[in-house]
């Protein structure tokens, strides 16, 4: 097959999938899983383009929105294909392979259609999230992190006659300017202040999006700052979290399921195990095109070539069990406990970051430059290791726990 990622590669054309019909009165579009690597193929072709630029990938966006993609993980009860978490990997990866921004994007939309089966919203909102993700491309994403305290508490919200009034400045929000919904942490100024989520529309006065996304890689994810100032929503679009984005009855909620948590997260780095397949598309590609004078035959024929195509597949394959593996767990009923999860995480992101950069030594100085896909790949999946839990504290965490087991049954 020609690699998505060859000049070879030849257009595609991606027609609408087949429609869900929902009680509700919308119709959700069914995502045709067989024709993902038509979706990996076309995103690529159009990967380059936005890295250099910096835009938000609209075309694409649409694109996936056309295909059924994003609303993938909408539950059955809605009217949605309710996809299981091994075709949910399956299309990170294919995603992932195509333009990693991209993918970055869509999963912060997946994700919490993924999570609202077991962790219902208010039934209006949700609704009408549905309704409008039917009608067009319809993203989300949490916005938490802040410039000055980490992952969130110095955004207020403030009681109005109406609603709420919230105020506060966030950092690292994916998709900042294109998203239809933020999911806005915020603290409430009430008598006991409680930590909640706020459903805020995109396009709401009282917000600013700064272009501060100025990173080595992931360009096109446009994960700007936004800057709310007395953004108001009505008072049903408050929804009270826990970390895990389950929706609690009063006060901030339950301790968190770090096992369901740090599982999500595993599959979500299948976005990345994508890009590390699309550099070893590039590399089998190089290897068996090039073929120097003094040779007098492609580079793939020599044993250094192939010892590190072995290197990587290694690297791969491992990887790709490891997170389809944890998906067919769960998609039986099973258990992962938290810190096997995250275990994998960690071994996951190794091993594709490896794999990338074993396929940069083996193609040399060529592959650093920007005329080939290897380049924006490499420096992609730097970012890999740089969602939360990041690798010092899943260590941190993963060995403090072994160590307490070994304390409580020898100690």
């Amino acid at each position: 097959m020609t690699s998505p990622l060859s000049p070879e590669a030849a257009p595609v054309e991606v027609v609408p999938a087949e429609a869900v019909p929902a009680e509700a009165g919308f119709r959700l579009p069914r995502p045709d899983l067989d024709r993902l690597d038509e979706i990996t193929a076309a995103l690529a072709k159009t990967a380059a383009e936005y890295d250099r630029t910096g835009e938000f990938p609209h075309a694409a966006i649409q694109l996936l929105h056309d295909a059924g993609l994003l609303t993938a993980t909408v539950g059955r009860k809605w009217g949605g294909p309710g996809v299981s978490f091994a075709d949910l990997a399956r299309i990170l990866l294919a995603l992932g392979r195509g333009d990693t921004s991209v993918a970055l994007i869509a999963t912060m939309t997946l994700v919490p259609h993924a999570l609202e089966s077991g962790r219902p919203w208010p039934e209006a909102v949700y609704r009408r999230i549905l309704a409008e993700s039917a009608q067009r491309p319809t993203l989300l994403n949490h916005a938490r992190a802040e410039p000055d305290t980490g992952r969130g508490g110095g955004t207020l919200a403030r009681r109005t006659a109406t609603g709420w009034a919230i105020t506060g400045r966030k950092r690292f929000v994916t998709g900042a300017e294109g998203l239809s919904y933020y999911l806005l942490w915020a603290t409430t100024d009430e008598p006991v202040p409680s930590p909640a989520v706020f459903l805020v529309p995109g396009g709401s006065p009282g917000i600013e999006i700064l272009p501060t996304w100025r990173q080595l890689g992931m360009r096109a994810t446009v994960s700007h700052e936004v800057v709310f100032t007395d953004v108001e929503v009505g008072a049903d679009e408050l929804i009270r979290f826990d970390d895990l984005g389950r929706r609690a009855a009063t006060g901030p909620g339950p301790e968190p399921d770090q096992e369901y948590a740090n599982s999500v997260l595993l599959i979500s780095a299948a976005l990345y195990l994508g890009a590390a397949r699309a550099a070893q598309d590039f590399v089998h590609h190089t290897g068996v095109t090039k073929v120097p004078v003094h040779l007098g035959r492609p580079i793939a024929a020599g044993e250094r070539f192939r010892h590190a195509a072995g290197e990587i597949e290694v690297l791969l394959s491992t990887a790709e069990q490891l997170v389809f593996g944890v998906a067919a767990r769960l998609d039986r009923g099973e258990v992962v406990s938290a810190n096997e999860a995250l275990a994998a995480k960690v071994a996951v992101i190794r091993n594709l970051t490896a794999a990338v950069e074993t396929a940069v030594r083996l193609l040399g100085s060529a592959a650093l430059s920007q005329d080939n896909p290897l380049e924006r790949i490499f420096r992609d999946v730097q970012a890999a290791g740089v969602h939360a839990p990041q690798e010092d504290a899943a260590l941190l965490g993963i060995g403090t726990a072994r160590l307490n087991d070994y304390i409580r049954q020898f100690g």
